[in-house]
Formats: structure tokens, sequence, C-alpha cells
């Protein structure tokens, strides 16, 4: 509405003009923190500050006004670029006894009070018992991994978006975890370093997205031969292709 008032052109995916293409908004359930994303195909944005004014007027809530530009002609949403507009970078939510921060391109579950029972679950598998060397794969801002913290020698997570692992490394000082370490890349890439360098992880974790694992990554799984590994799946068709060429290793349970 507010864009509409300001006479903001809305971008048309087939002529490919106009300037507004996608608004994430993001909450911290826990906190009411709320995130305006706006998506733009160009970083010039007109009437910005009527924009932000207009925004913290009748949305005294919003903690974080975030630009993001993306221009390219594709389904994703995000482009490469981010700009704070007004206020905080990120928002802040909090799991259990862990909080976290969040910044606009970060992946974060979306329904807090079922992701603890889904995180316990990932704690019960891994049955931890302080020994341990993990490696949560796809680790987003670090939640599963500082999530079952407390059980592991070390952690070690990766994730291919630079903000995510900015957020992880935070989060893991944030909330006391200093032996969680984590790096920007593919595991598929650290996990064959890490093993050359004298480093052998005992369980893995992995949640990854619809697409399920990178066929990659399933390769390097089985070379390495992790005691354990623990999948998160939002996709059973994904998952059920996965297991079966785990399975011809791992007992699935």
């Amino acid at each position: 509405k507010i864009l509409q008032d300001l006479q903001i052109p809305i971008y048309h995916e087939k002529t490919r003009k106009g300037l507004v293409r996608t608004i994430v908004a993001r909450i911290g359930i826990q906190t009411g923190e709320l995130q305006i994303i706006l998506i733009t195909t160009k970083k010039e944005l007109p009437k910005k500050a009527l924009i932000i004014e207009e925004i913290k007027k009748r949305l005294p809530e919003v903690k974080s006004v975030i630009q993001n530009i993306n221009g390219q002609k594709t389904s994703l949403i995000f482009g490469e670029d981010t700009v704070g507009l007004d206020g905080k970078d990120f928002i802040q939510e909090t799991l259990g006894d862990l909080s976290f921060e969040l910044s606009a391109r970060t992946f974060f579950q979306l329904n807090p009070e079922q992701t603890v029972k889904l995180y316990n679950e990932v704690k019960k598998a891994a049955a931890l018992t302080g020994k341990e060397k993990v490696v949560d794969a796809y680790c987003g801002v670090g939640t599963i991994g500082l999530w079952v913290a407390g059980g592991a020698a070390e952690i070690r997570g990766m994730d291919i978006i630079p903000d995510s692992i900015e957020d992880a490394k935070k989060n893991a000082a944030r909330n006391g975890i200093s032996h969680a370490k984590y790096v920007t890349g593919k595991a598929e890439e650290w996990l064959p370093k890490w093993v050359k360098e004298g480093w052998k992880p005992d369980v893995i974790i992995v949640d990854p997205p619809r697409t399920g694992l990178d066929e990659q990554l399933i390769k390097t799984i089985l070379k390495v031969k992790p005691k354990k590994v623990v999948y998160v799946s939002c996709n059973p068709s994904t998952l059920a292709k996965d297991l079966s060429v785990l399975s011809s290793k791992y007992m699935v349970d």
C-alpha cells in the first residue's frame, strides 16, 4: 500500500519493466521484531526517505528495513547486493536457551516452536557423548550445530551464503560456544580438505534445500564414512532418492 501510495513502479516479469520485484517480511516470532526487505531491479530507489518514513509511521514494529538488488532474469528471489536502509541489519530470534541474529538473506526455520521439537529429534538421533567431531552441512546461521554443540567435542559448519556464515560466527560467540568453526563454501569441497588435514567427522548432520543433497556431497560422505549421518529433510521425494544411495553403506533408522 505504501509503495502504491508513493507510485513506486512494481516489476513485471514478462516485460521486465518496473522496480520492486518482491517484498520479503520476516518476523522474530519470540521477539516480535519485524524486518522488511525490498527486492529491487536497480540500486536507485526513488522517494527512499519517504518510503522509510511511511514504513516507520504505519508499521512501528519494523526494526529493520533492507534493500536487496536483483536485476537478473532469474527465478531466484535474492540478488548478491544487500543495503541497509533503516534500523538494524538483522532481527533477533530465540530457540530454547539460544538466541540468533538473522540477516536478510539467511535461512531460518519459520516455526520456532516446531523447530525446537525438530532439533531435539536431531539431538536424539546424533546421540552425542561429548567426544564427537560434528559437521553441520548447509548450516545457515548455525542453528542445528549450535543446538547440539553441548554434546560435541567440535562443530564445523559450512554454507555457500557468506552472510549466513557471518551470522553463524556471531551466533556461536553470543551463545558462548567456542568449539564451533564456520566457513563459506560447499561441504563436498571442505570435507575432503579437512580429512586430508587429519580432521575426520564422526557425525555429519545435513539439512539441504528441497532439491536434496548435492550428488558430489553424497559421494564425499560415502568416501569419508562418518559413523553416523543425520538427515533433516523438507522434501520426502529427494530424501528417498538420497537415502537409496546412502543406504549402500548405512543402515537407515
